[in-house]
C-alpha cells in the first residue's frame, strides 16, 4: 500500500480546492459587516384595528395622488424615514390644503437603505386613499402604517376602485376570496368613510 500524504498549504494558497479557513472566516465575516453597514432591518408587530376605529381616530382622510417621495436622514443621522407629499384630489375627512405630507419609516440614503415590514412604499404618480394620524406641527404617519393605505386602481370598466391593504388578521392569515377585501368603486368608499366619520348609520 502507497500512503500520500498531501503537504500542509500556506495560508490563502490553492491547494487541490481547499483554502486556509482562517482567512475565508475573515472574508466571511468582513462581507456580514458591510452588508450591516448599507441596510438594516426593523420589525413592529402592529395590530388590525377595526375600519370605524381607523377612521375615528384619523386626523385626515384624502384621496390624493403622489407627487414627491423624499428619503431622509433623522435623528442625528442613524435612522431614515421617507417624506412624502400628496396632490389633494378630494378632502373625504379634515381640511387639508391643496398638498400633504406625512412620514413614513424607512427608505434609502445613497447606499444606507433602512427597511420596516408593515412600512408601506411609494412612487411618485401613485393614487391613493390616506388615513392620516397625527396633528400640527408633528408631520403625520399612515395610521397603522400600511394598514392606513388604500391604493386607487382603474378596473377593467375604467372605474376607480379600491383595493384594501394586505394586513394580516390577529391570527396571522389573509383569506384568499375574502369579501371585505375585495375592490370597491372610489366613490362608495368615499361615502362610507364619510357616514362613519360624520356618526351617520
Amino acid at each position: 500500500m502507497i500512503e500520500m500524504k498531501a503537504s500542509p498549504a500556506k495560508a490563502g494558497h490553492y491547494d487541490g480546492g481547499r483554502y486556509d479557513r482562517r482567512k475565508w472566516a475573515a472574508v466571511a465575516i468582513s462581507a456580514m459587516c458591510v452588508i450591516g453597514a448599507v441596510t438594516t432591518a426593523s420589525a413592529m408587530v402592529l395590530v388590525p384595528a377595526e375600519f370605524s376605529e381607523m377612521v375615528t381616530a384619523s386626523e385626515l382622510v384624502v384621496h390624493g395622488r403622489v407627487i414627491g417621495v423624499r428619503p431622509q436622514l433623522v435623528g442625528s443621522r442613524r435612522t431614515i424615514e421617507t417624506v412624502v407629499t400628496v396632490e389633494v384630489l378630494d378632502a373625504i375627512k379634515g381640511q387639508p390644503g391643496a398638498t400633504v405630507y406625512f412620514r413614513v419609516p424607512g427608505g434609502q440614503v445613497g447606499r444606507y437603505r433602512r427597511f420596516m415590514v408593515g412600512a408601506p412604499e411609494f412612487a411618485s404618480g401613485e393614487e391613493v386613499v390616506l388615513f392620516l394620524k397625527g396633528r400640527p406641527p408633528v408631520v403625520p404617519l399612515p395610521f397603522g402604517l400600511s394598514q392606513g393605505v388604500y391604493r386607487v386602481v382603474r378596473d377593467a370598466s375604467g372605474r376607480s376602485v379600491v383595493t384594501p391593504p394586505v394586513v394580516a388578521e390577529t391570527a396571522g392569515r389573509v383569506v384568499r376570496g375574502d369579501p371585505a377585501r375585495r375592490p370597491l368603486e372610489l366613490s362608495a368608499f368615499a361615502r362610507n368613510v364619510r357616514a362613519i366619520a360624520e356618526g351617520r348609520p
